[in-house]
C-alpha cells in the first residue's frame, strides 16, 4: 500500500521561495507518478522577512508542525538587513538543529565527469565523497555566549560521549549504504586534530571503538590541515568523512568549491527521528525576484530527502526516485548547456529546473 509521507517546507528568504517552488513541483510530479508513495506538502511561515513582520523568526506553530512532519525542506534563509536585537543573523535553521537534535550535516561533494570545475580531473577520475559534519556542539557549542572582556575573549569547544557515539554510528552506516549501492569503498575517515587537542584525541578514540562494530567497512584517520590538502590534491580517494563543527563548516565550503560553486552544494541535518534538507548557499536578496536563481542545490537536497525517508522507511520507490533525481541534476550539469550565471551560463531558475524535470520525465516513462 502507497503511504504518504508529509513534508514540512519553509520556503525562506529572498531568492528562497523563487527555488522552492520548482523543487516542489518535480516532487509532487514524482509523487504523482509512484504508487508506491506520496508526499504531502505543507508550507510553513519562518525566516528573516517574517521575523520583520512579526517579530518571529521561528513561531512555535511552525516548529511544531516540523516536530510533526516526516522530513523538513528548508530553503535559503535569511537577509544582511535583518538582525536580531544582539546583531545576530535570523537562522532557524539553527534553532530547528538545536532543537531536534540535528547532529548529522551531510554535505554531499560530487563532480562528474565532463562537469565544469576549478580543478581539472584526471581521465577517469570522479569526485564523490559525502562530508559529515557534527551540528550541535563543537566550537559552535557556546555560540552567541562567548566571554568576552578587555583583555580577552573565549569560546567553549564541547565533544560529548553521548552526541559522537550517535554521529560515528551514522558516518558508518553511511559508508555501508554507499558501499552497496556501488558508490564507494566503504571507507570512513575520522578528520580531527588530535595530535594537539585533548578534545580530538577523545574524539578519535570514540570513532575507533565504533569502527571496531563495523569490521567490514575501512577506518582511517586524517589531520584537518592535511585533509583540506588532499581535498585539493586528490579528491577523488575520499569516500565518508566525518568531523568536528568548525572544520566541518570550513570542509564542506572547500567542498562546494570543487563542485564549482555553493549553487552545487545540497545538505542535509539528521538526526534519530527528524532531518532537515536545505542549500548550503545564502538567499541572494540582490538577484530575488529576477529569475536567475540557481536550483540546483535545493534540487540536490530534495534528492538526499527521498533518499533518506527511502531508507528510514525500507521504500525503495523513494531511494530509486532519490537517485533519479541526483543524477538527473548531475547530467544537466555536465552537459553545460542550461546552467544558471554562477556556473557560467545563462539560463534562469525555471529553465534550469525545467531541464532536470524533463530527464526525470524521460526516465519515467
Amino acid at each position: 500500500m502507497s503511504k504518504t509521507f508529509e513534508i514540512a517546507v519553509f520556503a525562506g528568504d529572498g531568492i528562497g521561495p523563487e527555488i522552492t517552488d520548482p523543487t516542489v513541483k518535480i516532487l509532487r510530479a514524482m509523487s504523482d507518478a509512484s504508487n508506491e508513495y506520496s508526499l504531502n506538502f505543507q508550507d510553513l511561515p519562518a525566516g528573516a522577512a517574517h521575523y520583520a513582520a512579526t517579530g518571529e523568526s521561528l513561531p512555535k506553530d511552525s516548529m511544531d508542525a516540523a516536530r510533526q512532519a516526516d522530513a523538513i525542506l528548508l530553503s535559503a534563509m535569511g537577509l544582511p538587513d535583518v538582525r536580531y536585537a544582539d546583531g545576530t543573523e535570523i537562522s532557524p535553521q539553527i534553532d530547528l538543529r538545536k532543537e531536534l537534535t540535528l547532529f548529522a550535516g551531510v554535505r554531499p561533494v560530487t563532480v562528474r565527469e565532463g562537469q565544469r570545475g576549478p580543478l581539472s580531473l584526471p581521465k577517469g577520475k570522479e569526485i564523490d565523497f559525502v562530508l559529515i559534519r557534527e551540528s550541535t556542539e563543537g566550537l559552535f557549542y557556546s555560540q552567541g555566549c562567548g566571554e568576552i572582556t578587555n583583555d580577552e575573549a573565549r569560546e567553549t569547544l564541547l565533544i560529548t560521549r553521548d552526541i559522537s557515539e550517535k554521529l560515528f554510528k551514522f558516518a558508518f552506516e553511511l559508508a555501508g549504504n554507499r558501499k552497496k549501492a556501488g558508490r564507494g569503498p566503504g571507507r570512513v575517515t575520522c578528520v580531527d586534530k588530535a595530535n594537539v587537542f585533548r578534545a580530538f584525541a577523545f574524539f578519535r578514540e570514540l570513532f575507533d571503538q565504533e569502527a571496531l562494530r563495523n569490521p567490514d567497512l575501512v577506518a582511517d584517520h586524517a589531520y584537518v590541515d592535511a585533509t583540506a590538502l588532499w581535498m585539493v590534491q586528490k579528491p577523488w580517494d575520499f569516500d565518508v568523512l566525518v568531523t568536528e563543527n568548525m572544520f566541518g563548516d570550513i570542509l564542506s565550503d572547500l567542498g562546494a568549491g570543487l563542485m564549482g560553486g555553493l549553487g552545487l552544494a545540497p545538505s542535509a541535518d539528521i538526526g534519530l527521528e527528524h532531518a532537515v534538507f536545505q542549500p548550503c548557499h545564502g538567499s541572494a536578496p540582490d538577484i530575488a525576484g529576477h529569475g536567475l536563481a540557481n536550483p540546483f542545490a535545493m534540487i540536490l537536497s530534495a534528492a538526499m530527502m527521498l533518499d533518506w525517508l527511502g531508507i528510514k522507511h525500507s521504500n525503495e520507490a523513494l531511494v530509486a526516485d532519490g537517485n533519479r533525481l541526483r543524477e538527473a541534476v548531475e547530467r544537466v550539469v555536465a552537459r553545460g548547456k542550461t546552467l544558471t550565471r554562477d556556473l557560467g551560463g545563462t539560463s534562469g531558475t525555471d529553465d534550469a529546473a525545467a531541464a532536470v524535470q524533463a530527464l526525470v520525465a524521460m526516465e519515467t516513462v
